[in-house]
């Protein structure tokens, strides 16, 4: 599987503790700036179609607005349910202005 490094965003665009909604191609990502490190992860919650990046960030966790299902930011892994599996994740790099996410083709 090919894969290349996509800019999802500038660095301007993140706050420290908070999500950034991108998309690229036909993925939707969540990115986040927790204690001076970038994560991404997908922003659809894999239990119900809901945007992350519309839940609860706290610490390198993100709560699910609409059922509550929490997940690691870092690792992708579900930390508690309804649903039944972890997130993906996606390498992040900043170069430049650029915040850049490794996005399989």
């Amino acid at each position: 599987m090919d894969e290349a490094w996509i800019k999802v965003c500038d660095v301007s665009k993140l706050k420290p503790d908070t999500v950034f909604a991108a998309e690229t191609g036909d993925r939707m990502i969540a990115i986040f700036l927790v204690e001076d490190r970038y994560f991404a992860t997908e922003n659809v919650c894999p239990h119900a179609y809901a945007l992350l990046s519309d839940g609860w960030l706290g610490g390198k966790e993100i709560e699910c607005p609409l059922h509550g299902a929490r997940f690691d930011i870092e690792t992708g892994a579900l930390i508690e349910g309804p649903a039944e599996c972890g997130l993906k994740t996606y390498p992040v790099r900043v170069e430049g202005e650029d915040v850049q996410c490794l996005i399989p083709n």
